[in-house]
């Protein structure tokens, strides 16, 4: 019986460790936005009828977290990339704003 636990004891760390390498080595490539990437988005946002959100004392900045208050979209088709699911984007005073989708941080602006 003893030797039984430490072997279902011994096999359950050696999963583990397999599980936290397999996370380890899991990447993903941050997709780079070009700048005419913020004028189709504009075009985008506006022929879908979406609004910009508007506050003149906010100034969107990478890292910031978005408001709930701003309601964000999905990206549009011409902008999909292999993580596209990963973010979103909104319209704030008129400008773009790529932000994660589950934190709501800014990870790109167009100014």
């Amino acid at each position: 019986m003893k030797k039984s636990s430490l072997s279902i004891a011994a096999a359950a760390m050696l999963l583990a460790g397999i599980g936290v390498a397999s996370a380890q080595s899991e990447s993903f490539t941050e997709p780079s936005w070009a700048a005419n990437q913020g004028a189709m988005m504009t075009t985008y946002s506006t022929t879908m009828k979406y609004t910009s959100y508007r506050d003149p004392n906010m100034t969107p900045t990478v890292g910031m977290i978005l408001p709930n208050s701003v309601t964000v979209y999905a990206l549009p088709d011409t902008m999909k990339s292999p993580t596209a699911s990963r973010y979103q984007y909104g319209m704030v005073n008129d400008h773009p704003v790529v932000i994660e989708s589950n934190s709501r941080k800014i990870v790109h602006t167009w100014n």
